[in-house]
């Protein structure tokens, strides 16, 4: 570039190309990158959760019994566990984009297993595996086409629009499965083609697939970030080495850790909350699958409440004074069992969204600031989605073994609020003991956070 042979623009060489018209130009494609990214996850992210309430109301339907309706949850989570080590390198080995678009056509896979003929728990857990690819290069590129000081304003607005999308796919699920719109996607043809679509949640998916196709098309529009590929190099084995020592460095890191324990808590929590809320639903308040995902919306509402609320007053070297939040959030869950009214519950399940929306956003920024000051965004992204989603699975396998052997749905959610209630106060001794004993090192790197926060 420069020599001999290079011509350069024609608005270049009319005028030139300082260093204002390029950050102008730099800061036009963030802006589109950024709100195409957000049309790529909103579709995606839809199309997830109205495919949720789908595949519970398939296994109700097929007679399943409930501990495979709330194995869903862990099922989605199983190759984001299996495949950590593989995902965050297959991010960073190319363009971000071309890995959201491979990813959603992984979920379509997904879903046409589930129409013609897969158990649902297996089905899923394929269309888990497409958003296990596609939660690394999501996350990812942020770090790549945005500055650090706007990394929290960024996750809050992601993290608000997916919430948006939570609380929009679960409605379109109960509708899609409901009484009113399942009869007329049931009843319509398509000319010349027969299908074995004849129930309200194989109608419900096969409209989901459509989702996921215009999210496709929206990454394919993803730009090119100027962050330089890393090729997958080596063997399984030494992928799954470097994954560990991706990990170890994270855990070892003294603010990493604390907000790689705080986040893996709350998208626990968060990820099993989806079937909780329809289990009690229907055992507190009679609700069926489609009355009982307008309350899986209202807690969306108040996570985005929360997430937005954060991102507007939260810098990255205060995230981790909301620690105590975690603690509420364990014990408002408990609290849920007491209650058997909707209008109770509909403010009551705003305040636990907004509890944890809170608490998300800046420690979900501090850790993708350390993970990336540490490692490639790819793979430290890959490293939180592992740990994350091994609580889910771990935390979906113990609420899904309670009702297995019997216990009812008020007691086995009085366990799990008080589980996570227990482990979030651990986690905040942990971190006094590293501001007692690693004073110098917490503040070092509370230092790092404040000036590339600003």
């Amino acid at each position: 570039r420069g020599g001999p042979c290079y011509n350069p623009p024609a608005s270049t060489r009319r005028h030139g190309a300082g260093p204002q018209d390029r950050r102008i130009a730099a800061r036009d494609t963030m802006k589109k990158g950024f709100s195409t990214i957000m049309s790529a996850q909103f579709f995606s992210s839809l199309a997830d959760n109205a495919l949720f309430i789908a595949a519970v109301e398939m296994l109700r339907v097929g007679g399943a019994p409930e501990w495979q309706r709330a194995a869903l949850v862990p099922m989605f989570a199983l190759f984001y566990v299996i495949l950590a080590p593989f995902v965050g390198a297959f991010a960073d080995s190319m363009p971000k984009g071309k890995v959201m678009f491979v990813s959603n056509s992984i979920k379509v896979v997904g879903c046409l297993m589930m129409l013609f003929g897969s158990h649902p728990l297996l089905s899923y857990a394929i269309v888990g595996l497409g958003a296990a690819a596609y939660s690394p290069a999501k996350y990812g590129i942020l770090t790549e086409l945005l500055p650090p000081s706007q990394l929290v304003k960024a996750n809050g607005w992601i993290e608000g629009l997916t919430i948006g999308s939570i609380i929009l796919g679960a409605v379109l699920g109960g509708l899609l499965v409901g009484p009113k719109m399942a009869p007329m996607l049931l009843g319509f043809d398509l000319p010349m083609i027969e299908t074995s679509i004849d129930t309200a949640p194989e109608a419900a998916i096969s409209t989901l697939v459509f989702v996921y196709m215009l999210a496709a098309v929206f990454n394919l529009y993803i730009p090119r970030t100027e962050a330089p590929l890393q090729p997958m190099t080596g063997s399984l084995a030494s992928m799954v080495r470097d994954f560990s020592h991706c990990n170890a460095r994270l855990w070892n890191d003294k603010l990493g850790q604390i907000s790689l324990a705080t986040t893996t808590l709350f998208w626990g929590v968060a990820g099993n909350l989806r079937y909780l809320v329809l289990a009690w639903a229907a055992a507190a308040l009679g609700y069926s699958t489609t009355q009982a995902t307008s309350l899986q919306g209202v807690v969306a509402v108040g996570t985005a409440i929360g997430a937005v609320v954060a991102s507007m007053q939260m810098r990255l070297d205060r995230a981790v004074r909301i620690i105590p939040l975690g603690i509420a959030l364990g014990l408002l869950t408990v609290l849920l069992v007491f209650i058997t009214n909707v209008w109770v519950a509909a403010p009551f399940l705003v305040l636990l969204g907004a509890v944890g929306g809170y608490m998300v956003v800046p420690m979900n920024a501090l850790l993708q600031h350390r993970g990336h000051n540490l490692m490639g965004a790819g793979r430290s992204i890959a490293v939180q989605n592992f740990n994350e989603q091994a609580c889910i699975l771990g935390l979906g396998a113990f609420y899904a073994g309670m009702t297995k052997v019997g216990l009812s749905t008020f007691v086995a959610i009085t366990v799990f609020g008080l589980v996570v209630a227990g482990v979030m106060e651990l986690i905040r001794r942990w971190h006094a003991s590293n501001c007692v004993h690693h004073r110098d090192e917490v503040e070092r790197l509370l230092a790092i956070a404040r000036t590339d926060g600003h």
